[in-house]
Order: C-alpha cells, then sequence, then structure tokens
C-alpha cells in the first residue's frame, strides 16, 4: 500500500467501472484506494487494489467516529478519511464511484502554484471562466448565477499556497437539480489547461467529487451529517473557505481531471435536498465571514467548532453535529 497518496470513495455499489479503473490504474500511479460502505453496500464487495471497509469493519477500527455517525448518509465518507490520514496519507483524493479519471488525473499536483487569483468579489461563478455555455456549480446561490465574473486574463498570476484542489468534471459536471431539470447536458469544459485560485472573500461551492487535499488541510475534510446529501459537502466547502482564508491559502480550481457517468438520481428529491441551500447559502457565506477566525494549522479545530456551532445556531444542523465533530477531531489527532 502507498502511504503517501490515497483515493478515498464512499459506495453502496458492487464494483463498478470507476472503482475498477481507480483500483487498477492506482497501482501504477502510486495511489492506494479506500472504499467506505454502508448498510445498503453488497454484503460481499471484493475488488483487488481496493482496501473496503464496511460497517462491521469501521465499527471494528477503535475510533470514536464510526459509531455515532447515521449509516445511509455520506459523511460516513469522513471514515475513509480518518483511515487514510492515520495511514500517513499526505494527500487525498476526494471522489465518488461515477467518476473516471482521465489520464491527467494521476498528475501529481504541487500544492504551490503560480495562477491566476482574485480576492473580494464575493460569490463568483467559476465555471463561467471555463466554459462558454451558461453553467453554474452545485451550491452557487441563483441570484449570483448571471453575475459575471471578472475577465480571467485580467486576473493577476501569483504565487499561490493551494492544499485545497478542484478538480472539474465533464461530461456530466457538478450542476444543482434545477440546471439539470432546464437545461442541457452533457457540458464538457474547455480542454486546455486553465487554474484560478480563490482568496479571502472570494466565495465559490466546491465538493467531493474530484478534490485534492493536503496534509495540513485534513481536519476541513469533514463532512456534516445532520444535513442533507446534497447539501454536506457544498457547506463543508464553505467553512473551508472561511478557514482558508485565515491561513492564506487560496482554493484552487483546476481544468477537468474526470469524467462523470451519472448514477440514478431522482431530480426532483435532488432539488428537494437542495432547497435548504437555494434558501441559506448566502446567509451562511455572511454568517461564516463574521466569525473571528483566528491563524494557524493549531487554530483549525477550534475554527471548526466555531463554524459549525454557528451552522447549529441557525438550525442549519442540528446540534447532534457537534459531538460528531469532536469525535472526528478526537480521532484525527
Amino acid at each position: 500500500m502507498n502511504t503517501a497518496r490515497f483515493i478515498v470513495v464512499t459506495s453502496i455499489n458492487a464494483p463498478n467501472e470507476a472503482l475498477n479503473a481507480y483500483a487498477r490504474e492506482g497501482v501504477t500511479h502510486g495511489f492506494s484506494l479506500i472504499v467506505v460502505g454502508d448498510t445498503s453496500s453488497p454484503a460481499e464487495f471484493t475488488l483487488e487494489g481496493c482496501d473496503y471497509y464496511s460497517v462491521d469493519r469501521q465499527l471494528r477500527l477503535g475510533m470514536n467516529y464510526p459509531a455515532l455517525c447515521p449509516t445511509r448518509h455520506y459523511a460516513r465518507k469522513n471514515i475513509g478519511y480518518l483511515v487514510a490520514a492515520k495511514a500517513g496519507a499526505q494527500i487525498i483524493r476526494d471522489t465518488d464511484d461515477d467518476n473516471l479519471p482521465l489520464p491527467r488525473f494521476w498528475d501529481v499536483e504541487q500544492r504551490v502554484q503560480s495562477v491566476h487569483a482574485v480576492r473580494e468579489t464575493g460569490w463568483v461563478n467559476v465555471y463561467s471562466w471555463f466554459c462558454d455555455a451558461l453553467m453554474w456549480p452545485r451550491g452557487l446561490p441563483l441570484d449570483q448565477v448571471n453575475v459575471k465574473a471578472p475577465d480571467f486574463c485580467s486576473l493577476p498570476i501569483e504565487q499561490q499556497d493551494c492544499p485545497i484542489q478542484q478538480g472539474l468534471a465533464d461530461e456530466n459536471p457538478d450542476v444543482d437539480a434545477i440546471y439539470r431539470l432546464l437545461l442541457p447536458l452533457p457540458r464538457s469544459f474547455r480542454a486546455e489547461t486553465r487554474r484560478v485560485a480563490l482568496g479571502t472573500n472570494a466565495w465559490c461551492p466546491f465538493n467531493s467529487q474530484n478534490t485534492t487535499w493536503f496534509r495540513d488541510a485534513f481536519p476541513l475534510l469533514y463532512l456534516p451529517a445532520y444535513c442533507s446529501f446534497r447539501m454536506t459537502d457544498i457547506w463543508r466547502s464553505f467553512v473551508a473557505q472561511r478557514i482558508a482564508w485565515a491561513n492564506d491559502w487560496g482554493i484552487l480550481f483546476h481544468e477537468p481531471t474526470v469524467w462523470q457517468e451519472r448514477n440514478p438520481h431522482n431530480l426532483m428529491r435532488d432539488f428537494e435536498d437542495e432547497v435548504p441551500g437555494y434558501l441559506h447559502n448566502s446567509t451562511i457565506s455572511k454568517e461564516l465571514a463574521t466569525l473571528p477566525i483566528q491563524p494557524g494549522i493549531g487554530a483549525i479545530p477550534d475554527n471548526l467548532r466555531l463554524c459549525y456551532l454557528r451552522l447549529c445556531e441557525l438550525k442549519l444542523l442540528d446540534k447532534k453535529e457537534l459531538p460528531l465533530l469532536e469525535a472526528w477531531l478526537k480521532d484525527l489527532s
């Protein structure tokens, strides 16, 4: 097993084309694959090159978090992050079982890069820099969809420390249910390399479908469990962005390195699960921006407590989230 670079996936499916690709090609490129199961996963799961964690195996890890996390929820993916971190991971690639890797997925990303940088824009539709058609990322407030982003070529090029890096996905990009119900798919992004780092007060949601995390940012991987499946990674991204600002970290967005062959979804159910985001994502950004976030890697646990307490106070998360967060922080330490 490679102890430096891990791919983490949660799945309720039998080994499919994407999982086989990650297992097979990961060995060649120096990535170890962790798959986290749930109560509805197959009773037997066998895939060469994959370290699979059934619910029973999760409960035998000797960690605090697995017994507290609700089953049948995407947040059980947190267990895979903990396993990778304990094994000595320096990089975690966060993806899903319906995203298939393109050849450049296996490139080893550099944490510090010379890229276009943007700050102080408020909300920004990053997809508009990567695609000429109208498209926006899941989680972007609807009243921001048609707000014009700064011209990409006008953005300064700077050295940016980017321990969180969002790769895009071709064919079936991560868009919300309203887009899927009303506008055409498939869509693909520009083929050429294009990269931009978002800094202080430049908000854009990022997802758990194709994201690279460096070890200093591992605490920010925490997915909240007491919200809908469609919001957990989006609200995580807002918390991560707010804390990243205090450390002068950029959130890097870059060209597609996967393409998605989407698992079956009920779009009206997705829409229902996204309603809290449509109604409250702008409020979340404003509330997080007012918090007294402290700089430094050592301050990240207390910063996480502060952010998630505020989301509970806003009644967007149940207060049962806070003991889960404590269990996560204890296991991670």
